[in-house]
């Protein structure tokens, strides 16, 4: 090494050090914040995921609505407005999310104190007069008191009937409308935030509706309505993206869903408070299934796995279905839980002789990519062995093209399977332990994302692309009656 090349070396180390001791002198350029904050693409997210939930029309707590700049401006049942523009420091939004005497903030109620940076672009945005920069297109009002309009029926994501069978839930934008279950007249409106509706599932005891979707990109959003009195019980924000595939707990305390950041939750239906993660999924998670005694809950997900998680202890336990490379052809998008317990006379290793013991054990019912549909156990009952698919029961025939849902008649005897190709649809009904095809619905118009099974079984409620709603007769497919199902448009034909 000649003399200089020491000092060409050091000035070498140097130009590369010393772009990153001037970054360690700024503040990191993801934290500095915008000249001029917009209340629109900076400010109005943080509400839309931290406090909508509770300040919105359908469910205005303290009397405080902030899901538009007017309504910010507002005192609700404070003697402070809500924000003062050009005025942070009497502006009770601020004074609500700022810590006192070192306590923590007032707002979000029950949940983890705002950033700092939020509660930093909140009073920049006030400071400088709290302008409204909300395109025309997005200041249209839908709630309770304005609810949507359509054009055209709307695609319809999801169905499902009351327990007691007098009321059919359908899937509409930014709402949920309730239908007599004969499809004979519309009985009532859920309008909430969420643009997209996915899922919708009855509580066990019919009083509550359990509603997943968001709005694409912006927020997730799970809300819990009262059905009898249309009021929102509670509105649950998480991620930054749409929600799937709600379901309940069997005593109606906990309702779980997907999320398109490839977790599993669940959330406790009275505060919202969050009670399970599982975040073992590597894609969207679009189902979940409790088991019956709610101790385990299932999900399915994009990834091709069908994953099971002890909900006590959020804690991964097994993959339900085979994970060996070339078994599995195809994401699962849907699962329904054969809704009984059966009981089988086993004998455990741990028992002796003559002794037997009752294992209550719980069947899935899975629906995909790869159009068939199939039957598996939840608990594994065999030791793991590297290429099996043990939990599998049957397999059915496969649909034209990729099942989108499936629902079991109540008494577990019967299923509906949906499915979509190439802008086509089909419905067709099983006998669950034969195999046995019932029927198979014609007259689909484009695919079918949702199927319902009516609990007296005299029914099955399917839709999809077209937006009308078809009830068929279960036994002999035939058509029984078929409707929009959103005002203002053309909304019933009686089958002939």
């Amino acid at each position: 090494m000649t003399a200089a090349q020491p000092l060409a070396l050091a000035s070498l180390l140097l130009t590369f050090a010393l772009p990153a001791l001037q970054a360690a002198d700024k503040p990191a350029e993801k934290d500095a914040l915008p000249a001029e904050v917009s209340f629109y693409k900076d400010v109005r997210p943080i509400f839309q995921q931290h406090c909508n939930g509770c300040h919105q029309p359908a469910k205005p707590s303290g009397g405080f609505v902030m899901t538009a700049r007017a309504e910010l401006l507002k005192k609700g049942e404070s003697e402070k407005p809500g924000v003062v523009p050009g005025q942070p420091d009497v502006s009770n939004l601020v004074s609500q999310v700022t810590p006192h005497d070192g306590k923590k903030p007032l707002m979000p109620r029950n949940q983890p104190p705002l950033p700092d940076r939020d509660v930093a672009l909140i009073k920049k945005w006030i400071a400088q007069g709290a302008r409204d920069d909300t395109p025309v297109s997005d200041r249209v009002v839908i709630d309770m008191e304005h609810p949507p309009t359509y054009l055209l029926p709307p695609v319809i994501a999801s169905l499902a009937y009351s327990p007691d069978g007098k009321v059919l839930a359908v899937a509409g934008r930014h709402e949920v409308l309730l239908h007599k279950a004969d499809g004979s007249g519309l009985v009532g409106r859920l309008v909430g935030l969420a643009e997209r509706v996915q899922s919708i599932a009855f509580s066990p005891d019919g009083k509550y509706l359990a509603v997943a979707g968001g709005s694409p990109a912006l927020f997730g959003e799970v809300q819990i309505w009262d059905v009898e009195n249309k009021k929102l019980k509670m509105s649950h924000s998480v991620t930054f993206d749409t929600l799937y595939g709600v379901s309940w707990s069997h005593d109606g305390t906990k309702v779980a869903f997907g999320c398109a950041d490839n977790t599993v939750r669940a959330i406790e239906v009275v505060k919202g408070e969050q009670v399970l993660y599982q975040g073992a999924h590597n894609d969207w998670v679009l189902g979940t299934a409790f088991s019956a005694d709610s101790e385990h809950l299932v999900s399915v997900s994009r990834d091709m796995t069908v994953k099971l998680t002890h909900v006590p202890t959020q804690r991964f336990i097994d993959n339900v279905t085979s994970i060996t490379p070339g078994v599995l052809k195809g994401g699962i998008i849907t699962v329904a839980r054969r809704p009984f317990k059966e009981k089988r006379m086993m004998k455990p290793k741990d028992l002796s002789v003559g002794e037997v013991k009752e294992k209550v054990y719980d069947e899935l019912l899975l629906g995909g990519s790869d159009g068939a549909p199939k039957l598996y156990k939840m608990h594994r009952e065999t030791k793991r062995v590297i290429g099996d698919d043990a939990n599998k029961v049957r397999e059915y025939e496969a649909m034209p093209g990729v099942v989108e849902s499936v629902a079991f008649s109540a008494d577990g005897k019967l299923f509906a399977a949906a499915s979509r190709l190439n802008g086509s649809g089909e419905v067709r009904v099983y006998e669950v332990d034969t195999g046995k095809r019932v029927s198979k619905f014609d007259g689909q118009k484009g695919g079918v994302f949702a199927v319902a099974f009516s609990p007296d079984a005299k029914a099955v409620a399917s839709a999809g692309f077209d937006g009308v709603v078809r009830l068929n007769d279960p036994t002999t497919g035939k058509l029984v009656k078929e409707f929009i199902p959103v005002p203002g448009l053309k909304t019933t034909t009686a089958a002939n």
